[in-house]
């Protein structure tokens, strides 16, 4: 069947959603942005009973634009103003770029992995005597920790905000022919907002291994898959797929 209807379970974000426009004016598709989940945050007080003094910390590590903004609102919550001597280790550039609404560059001290957590290690090596905070979700990835630990680093890992599952009520009667997903949470999201979901023909993409597997979990044939080293982002994976499944049809 032809894919003419894409729904990508995250916001659209301007700065972000280029290459879809263009896949979608390539193939005459229609594109649709919609968060199955959505962030909240802890307040000051729910972060200090986790026996987290800001003051103590000389490196903050940052893995996405959420816990960059969650870290500066805590820090202003409890009226803590981040030294210039402050270090910060973003996981990407995307990461260190977004630090810049909150701090000047030129100013501090930034340390950028290139893709994936494991990038910093160098960095995290030659700074093994900082403390470090780990502002995060209570959705951690594993390999975080298990990277950290390896390092035998002096790290604490504290909960800045959650990741909650949207309400979708009003897609109950919509459909597409695609349906895309960036995390295991949103495959979750899906299920508590239609637990009678049948997939029948709609083609499902996934991003990442855990994501993968948690739709399998689930029962759900998965069409596409990203990354590859053939296709590194979703929107180069399914211009690959639609191109493949669109032909002479």
């Amino acid at each position: 069947m032809k894919v003419k209807t894409i729904l990508v379970s995250q916001p659209d974000n301007k700065s972000e959603s280029l290459p879809y426009q263009e896949l979608q004016e390539k193939h005459k598709l229609t594109i649709d942005f919609r968060s199955f989940i959505h962030v909240e945050g802890l307040s000051a007080k729910d972060v200090r009973n986790q026996k987290v003094d800001l003051n103590k910390y000389t490196a903050i590590i940052l893995t996405s634009r959420n816990s960059v903004d969650h870290f500066f609102r805590v820090a202003e919550e409890m009226r803590f103003k981040a030294p210039d001597t402050l270090k910060y280790f973003c996981q990407s550039e995307a990461v260190a770029y977004y630090l810049q609404k909150y701090v000047v560059y030129r100013k501090r001290k930034i340390y950028i992995g290139e893709r994936s957590f494991k990038d910093l290690i160098p960095h995290f090596k030659k700074y093994k005597e900082e403390k470090f905070l780990l502002p995060c979700s209570d959705s951690l990835k594993p390999e975080v920790p298990e990277v950290l630990d390896g390092l035998q680093l002096n790290w604490k890992q504290a909960v800045f905000y959650q990741t909650k599952m949207s309400d979708l009520s009003d897609l109950r009667d919509v459909y597409y022919d695609m349906l895309v997903f960036f995390s295991p949470t949103g495959i979750r999201s899906l299920y508590k907002n239609f637990p009678d979901f049948k997939q029948n023909n709609t083609r499902i993409a996934v991003f990442g291994n855990s994501t993968l597997k948690a739709a399998q979990d689930e029962g759900l044939r998965v069409d596409l898959q990203a990354p590859t080293p053939e296709t590194p982002s979703m929107t180069m994976a399914l211009d690959k797929y639609i191109t493949e499944v669109n032909k002479g049809k």
